[in-house]
């Protein structure tokens, strides 16, 4: 007597998963340009290091011998893996079976891919295509809703948004639970031609609201990629991965380690002349601000996210001497740079990232204040400016604030944080509110007065401007230092240095983590 019969039945069991929904649907599924799970599975980790849970998990049809007659698996595969070496947990729906609307064990597994990453305190990658739940049921009345002692499904997840870092990835038609899961992420990619992400179907839609749209029209890259819901979008399924594993190189494993320092050949010494003139001396022209960060930060280490929403502030890692540091930064290309209701939510989430895991931040202030005006108005710039203040001010991280070019008004605020290290630049203005407001304010009737207006504004615009020099700020020790531009990488390389202490304190879950 032995167990060969059972061992034999798990063999078959096993091949059938494979087999997923069966040659015909993984050619459909191919015919569309996407990869199944289990080869968006294989692309993304190290080779051959996938360790798959619940391998058999689906329902079995049995002859009145026992025999298995019929088998179909749950249409979620997740399990462990390495991503350069290190350990991750990875899930996605399977598409070819009900178009990756979950079967019973499917949604099981789902929810387990939660549970496997915080249990191993691994970061979970989310691999999404399909819908959510469905009205059509099997036959058979049974149990239904879920029982009354089980914990909110979306608890787990929000706990898992404050242990480790969780990527997900859509990369067919997302919706349902499945959107909802994508925007709980601390970084989301969609495929840009194959991606689409709804909370609800054309189908429902048009039922509900007599509104017939496509699902490109309704939930394409061109959509969420200004609405933040996607903070980047890739140009095909391997460039999703290739993100997704940039991603995490910036980030620990979890909240109770720090971020890898990597090794660079990057001299913390290096001073580029090209600093010096980045910044016109026309006080009212732009500059490019990524080219300033890339000529600081350790080279080809930018990693921008959300980079169409909130335009006037960017956001993203780098290293400096292979330290993590999040970088936020104004880009004065679009409305000086100015924080409207977007970039204020932007810069908000993104603070509380860097707070979850720990993560200097860097931040080059340019930053005229809050964004003004009718549509200001009435998006809520105020109550979402802020928030983004409270969040700066109330950071527990180090930071270090370069004083670029302007610091004005409230919005300002949110470009500091307490104990931060501040450093200026002979090119930064700093004041309640920028001199063309002022001087159009308080100096109004004496302009409307003059023979010349335009004459009399261009002086006194330019006699209040020298009064917001950084130099009297430097002397006065308003700030802890103002520097020559080529000295900035080296300033920042010796402060990233000096916090390490900071770091090695904070380890472990934050009082108030990351919301999505």
């Amino acid at each position: 007597m032995s167990w060969e019969k059972e061992a034999e039945e798990i063999k078959k069991m096993r091949l059938a998963a494979k087999a997923q929904g069966g040659n015909e649907a993984i050619k459909s599924h191919h015919a569309k340009g996407r990869l199944t799970v289990r080869e968006r599975i294989d692309t993304l980790l190290d080779q051959q290091s996938f360790q798959e849970q619940g391998r058999i998990a689906g329902s079995a049809e049995r002859d009145d011998a026992g025999n298995i007659t019929a088998f179909t698996p749950a249409n979620y595969v997740t399990g462990l893996g390495l991503i350069n070496g290190k350990r991750v947990a990875v899930g996605g729906e399977d598409f070819t079976l009900k178009g990756g609307s979950p079967n019973a064990a499917g949604l099981r597994k789902s929810v387990f891919a939660e549970e496997l990453a915080s249990q191993y305190r691994v970061p979970l990658i989310r691999m999404l295509e399909g819908g959510g739940g469905s009205v059509a049921k099997g036959k058979g009345s049974g149990t239904v809703g879920s029982p009354a002692y089980e914990k909110p499904r979306f608890l787990s997840i929000s706990k898992l948004l404050g242990e480790v870092p969780v990527a997900s990835t859509a990369l067919g038609p997302v919706a349902g639970f499945p959107a909802a899961r994508f925007a709980a992420s601390h970084f989301s990619v969609m495929t840009r031609e194959t991606a689409q992400l709804l909370i609800a179907g054309p189908a429902l839609v048009e039922r509900a609201l007599n509104i017939k749209m496509t699902k490109e029209e309704l939930g394409g890259a061109s959509i969420h990629s200004r609405n933040a819901v996607a903070a980047n979008i890739a140009k095909d399924e391997e460039d999703a991965f290739a993100q997704i594993r940039r991603f995490l190189s910036y980030l620990p494993g979890n909240v109770w380690e720090l971020a890898s320092v990597q090794a660079t050949d990057d001299p913390i010494d290096r001073m580029e002349e090209e600093l010096l003139s980045i910044v016109p001396k026309n006080r009212r022209l732009p500059f490019k601000t990524r080219n300033l960060i890339a000529l600081v930060v350790d080279r080809d280490s930018f990693f921008e996210m959300g980079k169409h929403y909130g335009p006037g502030l960017v956001t993203g890692f780098a290293r400096l001497n292979g330290q993590t540091v999040g970088v936020i930064a104004n880009d004065s290309y679009y409305y000086a740079g100015a924080m409207g209701a977007d970039a204020a939510q932007k810069v908000r989430r993104f603070i509380e990232l860097c707070d979850t895991f720990h993560i200097p931040i860097v931040n080059f202030t340019d930053e005229p204040g809050f964004m003004i005006g009718p549509d200001s108005e009435k998006d809520g710039t105020i109550k979402y400016g802020a928030s983004a203040v409270a969040a700066a001010v109330m950071s527990v991280v180090p930071w270090a604030t370069i004083i670029i070019k302007k610091a004005f008004g409230v919005a300002a605020a949110a470009h500091f944080s307490e104990n931060g290290y501040v450093l200026a630049w002979p090119s930064a203005e700093m004041g309640p509110l920028p001199v063309e407001g002022g001087v159009a304010v308080a100096y109004r009737r004496q302009i409307e007065e003059a023979d010349d207006p335009e004459k009399l504004r261009a002086e006194l615009e330019e006699k209040l401007a020298a009064q917001q020099s950084p130099f009297p700020r430097a002397e006065s020790f308003s700030v802890h230092d103002i520097i020559d531009p080529r000295e900035t990488r080296p300033a920042l390389c010796q402060w990233v240095s000096w916090i390490q202490p900071q770091l090695d304190q904070l380890k472990g879950p934050v009082s108030f983590s990351f919301r999505p």
